[in-house]
């Protein structure tokens, strides 16, 4: 009986640790690209974005980032916040004249393949938008939050 017991609580301790460590790991191909573009990250956490996309929250040099890829290892998006007074005058310019009356409730950064954008989540009344400007300060998205966090494209320039 006792070594049933036994038995019993390895099989436990086994399956509780099977489901608990191998949640949501990403695979080897997405963590070797991750560590080769980021060797400096520390904290990393991954999570299964969608069915092919993988994310990795984690901190470089103090500051906390975002990095998607695809699950063959290809780099996605690489996000992280800052500041206003980090935002080139050009940036701001564009947004304040666009959107003179909304406050700034967030700022990130944004890079893809394709370049680096500043995205804004900007707040006036009981409107929330998400609004993307390019370095050149060109308005490329301008996206109404709604309540349950879904968005409705209005002004897609790409």
């Amino acid at each position: 009986m006792k070594s049933l017991k036994i038995i019993l609580g390895t099989f436990l301790v086994t399956t509780m640790f099977a489901f608990t460590s191998g949640g949501d790991k990403a695979p080897q191909k997405v963590k070797n690209a991750f560590a080769k573009k980021f060797p400096t990250a520390k904290k990393v956490k991954w999570e299964k974005e969608n069915e092919k996309e993988w994310e990795a929250e984690f901190k470089m040099n103090r500051t906390e980032y975002s990095a998607n890829f695809l699950s063959d290892g290809t780099w996605q998006e690489t996000e992280h916040e800052i500041k206003e007074k980090e935002v080139p005058q050009n940036i701001m310019s564009s947004l304040k004249k666009a959107f003179p009356d909304f406050e700034i409730e967030e700022i990130e950064i944004s890079e893809t393949a394709k370049g680096m954008v500043y995205e804004f989540t900007i707040e006036k009344g009981e409107t929330e938008m998400e609004v993307a400007i390019d370095t050149n300060g060109k308005l490329i998205k301008k996206e109404i939050k709604k309540d349950n966090d879904e968005g409705e494209d209005n002004d897609d320039e790409n």
